[in-house]
């Protein structure tokens, strides 16, 4: 099965990436898309250029996609300003045609980041789309509807898990890949006075101890019709 990650931005795939490496052991293949640029993710540095800041933050994503043998792509949206348009819906109905997704991990729709919850409809609508012939674009249809999962949110958000993974074995690889994103990791520690290692820690570690286990992920089905499937998905 080909498991993509469809985020708003380079290191949102911090809430599934233990899952997706746990996907890698029992053969399916990695991709991650990003919808955009992140090139406003610079808090402690805010006049950097958007080019030179959407440049750094594609190689820190290319580099964590390169470390596991995952394919990478990015639709380069202007971060923060991120509109359900036309345009876009075709661009990520071409990207989740191109990985040929079976598995999608996304956002949940109650969000801090309004470019996170405009992901989340993209891929609710994207992702129907893709499996019907009636938007033409360069790739194929995808034979049947991914399944799709949504990851936990930061923040005080009540998230009504269904579905716990056990990423003890993958944890501290996980940590380790997402030091990839290393303006993220300052970014962080300026805003929130701690780095990325704390904050998935934390919430793993709490998610763990609710399933029996040291470190877990969760999430919920979206309910659109065709992401919910009626046999086991995740590992």
């Amino acid at each position: 099965m080909n498991v993509v990650s469809i985020m708003a931005h380079a290191d949102d795939e911090m809430r599934c990436l233990g899952t997706m490496l746990k996907c890698r052991l029992r053969g399916d293949r990695l991709f991650f898309i990003t919808v955009t640029d992140g090139s406003k993710g610079f808090v402690q540095n805010p006049t950097i250029g958007r080019d030179e800041a959407a440049h750094i933050r594609n190689a820190e994503m290319a580099a964590l996609a390169n470390a596991v043998d995952a394919g990478y792509i990015n639709l380069g949206e202007q971060d923060e300003f991120l509109y359900d348009t036309p345009e876009v819906r075709l661009k990520l109905i071409e990207a989740i045609r191109r990985t040929d997704a079976g598995l999608i991990f996304t956002h949940y729709h109650e969000d801090y980041n309004l470019d996170h919850v405009t992901v989340n409809r993209l891929v609710r609508h994207c992702a129907m789309q893709a499996c019907l012939p009636v938007l033409p674009t360069q790739s194929a249809p995808l034979l049947e509807h991914p399944a799709i999962f949504l990851c936990e949110p930061f923040g005080a958000f009540h998230f009504p898990a269904s579905h716990y993974v056990d990423i003890s074995a993958f944890h501290a690889e996980k940590m380790r890949l997402l030091l990839s994103h290393a303006s993220q990791e300052a970014a962080m520690q300026a805003s929130q006075g701690s780095g990325l290692e704390a904050l998935c820690s934390r919430l793993e570690a709490f998610r763990g101890g609710q399933s029996g286990c040291q470190w877990a992920e969760c999430f919920i089905p979206m309910s659109g019709r065709g992401s919910i499937k009626p046999y086991p998905v995740l590992p």
